[in-house]
């Protein structure tokens, strides 16, 4: 790849081309419909942010009991794949590059959020502290989990690959897998949630076979070249622990995705929002042992910063997450230098086109 390359220069990702090095990170805003389908505003705020090099879409349940928050959008079923068309045919028309984020929260869940005969499973039945929003009660707490079965992963596996065939029946160049934040691939993998003693838990071959094994089946259905994954080595988002095999455990993950042929990993570190920073020798354990492309993501706020993480070979791509919410012409600020315009938390995961998609671009 190129040596010192500008965040405005084009990549090749898998048998795509990216227009420049600037991600927009997938970040839940809860403006799908109560079915959780893409609504035509959805299309419209994609569409106002198609000028990054790759679009990354809110994660997006590939089941019912994959659905944790109220309004967040789902892959599967046709009403769904349809209203996604809409927004990938948005982004396309500008010439930009997305993908669907997949996302199964697992555990994260309450029953309010979700569809009608669905299931809170976790690899084990730990309960999450704390309490989560219902738009029918309010705040609630987690209820605990039911420990899942063989069939249950089993299906819960088919419903990652169904999810991927739906994501490119719908238009999407590609998906990415969160395996990060405490959702269902990262319960497998950290022993917070996961206390099994079969072949999902335990020893650190057993604990990453959720992770490959849905990266394995997607990647046979869509091709690796069109596959990401989303991880948060380190990190405690959703209750998750850190243990003492964590560094053996993410060099282990990264060779089996770097053996599948994965398009890119996307390493997560929240310590600008406060959280536990990842250490520098797991990043780079990361990056010595995947040979794909690499995506730098936590609390980016600056071209310097960015510039000087990718000169340095920190990775080949860095995601803008918070800026992009309030800048849908982020790169071009970025690129001319014009001041950038601040987010209202308020208005994050609310209902409508406030806080969403009446954030002006500057005047070219």
């Amino acid at each position: 790849m190129t040596q010192n390359p500008s965040l405005f220069t084009p990549m090749p990702l898998g048998p795509l081309t990216l227009a420049n090095r600037i991600v927009m990170a997938p970040m839940t805003r809860c403006r799908a419909t109560s079915d959780h389908i893409p609504t035509p505003l959805m299309a419209t705020y994609y569409h106002q942010r198609a000028s990054a090099g790759l679009i990354i879409t809110e994660g997006t349940a590939p089941s019912p009991n994959g659905v944790g928050y109220a309004r967040i959008p789902g892959i599967y079923n046709q009403h769904q794949v349809a209203g996604w068309q809409t927004v990938t045919s948005a982004v396309h028309q500008q010439g930009g590059k997305i993908f669907l984020q997949i996302m199964h929260t697992g555990r994260v869940s309450h029953p309010l959020n979700m569809p009608e005969g669905s299931r809170i499973l976790a690899p084990s039945p730990v309960a999450m502290t704390g309490t989560m929003w219902t738009d029918q009660q309010a705040m609630q707490p987690y209820p605990v989990p039911a420990a899942m079965t063989e069939e249950d992963i089993e299906q819960a596996i088919q419903s990652y690959i169904d999810g991927a065939s739906r994501a490119i029946e719908a238009g999407f160049d590609g998906v990415e897998l969160h395996a990060a934040n405490g959702y269902l691939i990262d319960q497998f993998l950290n022993t917070a949630s996961n206390q099994r003693t079969d072949a999902w838990g335990g020893s650190i071959e057993h604990r990453i076979r959720f992770a490959v094994t849905v990266a394995q089946q997607v990647s046979a259905r869509i091709g690796a070249t069109r596959v990401g994954m989303r991880i948060s080595p380190y990190g405690v988002f959703n209750d998750m622990k850190p243990d003492h095999d964590m560094d053996a455990l993410y060099r282990a993950l990264s060779v089996k995705l770097s053996d599948l042929g994965l398009a890119y990993i996307h390493v997560v570190d929240h310590s600008a929002m406060g959280a536990p920073s990842v250490p520098e020798d797991v990043k780079h354990i990361i990056r010595n042992h995947f040979k794909g492309a690499y995506i730098l993501s936590g609390g980016y706020e600056t071209l310097d910063r960015a510039q000087a993480d990718l000169a340095s070979g920190k990775g080949h791509l860095v995601a803008f997450g918070r800026p992009f919410i309030s800048n849908p012409d982020l790169v071009d600020r970025l690129q001319n230098g014009a001041a950038l315009t601040s987010p209202n938390p308020e208005t994050f995961y609310t209902p409508g086109e406030a806080g969403y998609t009446d954030y002006p671009a500057t005047n070219k």
